[in-house]
């Protein structure tokens, strides 16, 4: 641990996730942090409101088919070219989770709008979708500055995720955390109420007055805590670092067809915890 007490283990950051939060977690694209993932899972959390920012894959597979997650929002869980995400579709189908449908726009205005301290936000584009008829939290409002009337905009309430836990390349002893360009988990951090995170490695220095690092770097304001975790995307690839694990990848598209196919794949890589290759 830190001395500040900002640099902390996995487990231990997994274990300030509570049951029934709101945790918004980012795209594979943007810095996924399964080394925390399985860390949850282990621990047994439960109830969770999976924000998807803004949709998942492996990283929603496991808590859902873990029985971590109560209910999802998201504009898509999928495994992508490797096919149907199978643990979330059985427990979509089944009843055992709640889906709410929505957007990637609406996601990422709804937590810019908490980002930016206010109640909802403004969006066009969702005027005429099937979208609509299952958000009863969404409004058509008139725009009242339209000089003639007649031109409906929706209003979507502001997100505000208890917290955001995404997977970085570096962090220093201060917290501050080198993002690079991918700007939504600097929006995830503005707008949660706690931002956690995993990072292949701690920076020995100041990233804030590192010239080179200080544009991509989210100061450590806005982080709770960090964790160390080398390939801590395993097996999500991981910006410039390394590539996503398509064997494994596909290998787990074949055990988490069935729920004894998954419980293995959860006792030899989650619970027994196998190291990355």
């Amino acid at each position: 641990m830190g001395a500040n007490g900002l640099i902390i283990g996995v487990e231990e950051l997994a274990a300030r996730v509570p049951d029934g939060c709101l945790l918004a977690v980012p795209p594979d694209y943007a810095g996924v942090s399964m080394a925390a993932t399985r860390a949850l899972v282990r621990r047994g959390v439960r109830g969770l409101h999976l924000l998807a920012v803004p949709q998942s894959s492996l990283q929603a597979e496991l808590l859902i088919g873990a029985g971590c997650v109560a209910t999802v929002e998201a504009g898509a869980i999928t495994m992508g070219e490797l096919g149907a995400a199978p643990r979330f579709t059985a427990a979509f189908k089944s009843g055992a989770i709640r889906m709410i449908d929505s957007t990637c726009p609406a996601i990422h205005a709804a937590l810019q709008a908490a980002e930016k301290g206010i109640p909802f936000i403004p969006l066009r584009g969702l005027i005429g979708s099937d979208v609509l008829r299952y958000r009863d939290d969404w409004r058509i409002v008139d725009n009242p500055f339209a000089e003639e009337g007649g031109d409906p905009i929706v209003l979507l309430p502001a997100i505000r995720p208890d917290i955001a836990l995404f997977h970085a390349p570096m962090a220093d002893a201060a917290g501050n955390v080198w993002i690079g360009r991918r700007r939504e988990c600097v929006v995830m951090a503005h707008a949660a109420r706690e931002t956690l995170v995993t990072v292949e490695e701690i920076y020995d220095g100041d990233l804030l007055a590192d010239e080179e690092h200080a544009s991509g770097t989210l100061p450590g304001l806005y982080v709770s805590a960090v964790a160390e975790a080398p390939r801590g995307a395993w097996p999500v690839g991981f910006v410039d670092r390394y590539e996503r694990d398509l064997d494994h990848l596909r290998a787990y598209m074949r055990d988490a067809r069935t729920d004894e196919g998954f419980d293995a794949y959860l006792a030899a890589h989650v619970t027994g915890e196998r190291t990355a290759a």
